[in-house]
Order: C-alpha cells, then sequence, then structure tokens
C-alpha cells in the first residue's frame, strides 16, 4: 500500500507584511513562552527578509528577543548550533538577543 501526501510542497510563498505581523499572535504550546516560541516559529518558517521584518514588528511590540525556551536555551542560541543561520543570527544580534 502506497500512501499519498496530504501536502503539497509550497515553493515561492506570498509573505505579506499582514502575514508577517500575523506572526506575532501565533499561541505558543502549553508550557513554553510565547516570545520564545513565536520567535522561532518565525526562524523555522520565514526567508531571510520576512525574518528581518518580523524582528522589527517583534522589536516594535516590546517582545522578549532573549525570551527563554523550555530548557532556558534562547532562540538565538538554538540559531548557533545551526550551521547557515549566521544571517538570521546578525539580525536577532543586531536587535539586542545574546
Amino acid at each position: 500500500m502506497v500512501l499519498k501526501k496530504d501536502k503539497a510542497k509550497v515553493l515561492d510563498e506570498v509573505w505579506t507584511q499582514q502575514r508577517v505581523k500575523d506572526f506575532l499572535e501565533i499561541k505558543p504550546v502549553e508550557d513554553v513562552e510565547r516570545d520564545f516560541h513565536v520567535l522561532l516559529k518565525a526562524y523555522q518558517s520565514m526567508r531571510l527578509e520576512n525574518f528581518e521584518d518580523f524582528v522589527g514588528f517583534f522589536i516594535a511590540d516590546n517582545r522578549d528577543i532573549n525570551a527563554p525556551g523550555p530548557a532556558g536555551e534562547t532562540v538565538l542560541s538554538i540559531l548557533l548550533e545551526h550551521r547557515n543561520s549566521s544571517e538570521y543570527r546578525a539580525i536577532l544580534e543586531a536587535n539586542g538577543a545574546r
């Protein structure tokens, strides 16, 4: 028996400014700090230019760029483990991540 994929891969997805802003409203999973959750989801979901816009909206909304995750890690510390994340890390660091 062969199973079919239930979702097609989406390429060249359109990210409007409103869609980027809407990430600020994503609800975290239980016991995960809200700001950590939305920032990590934005990194996992967005292209670089959209992520940069998102971080601007995130900071303008007085959100915590250094919010800890469940194990005490920050989004920046997670990105330090990803070898192709240097441009994303630079955006976070330019906005106060440590």
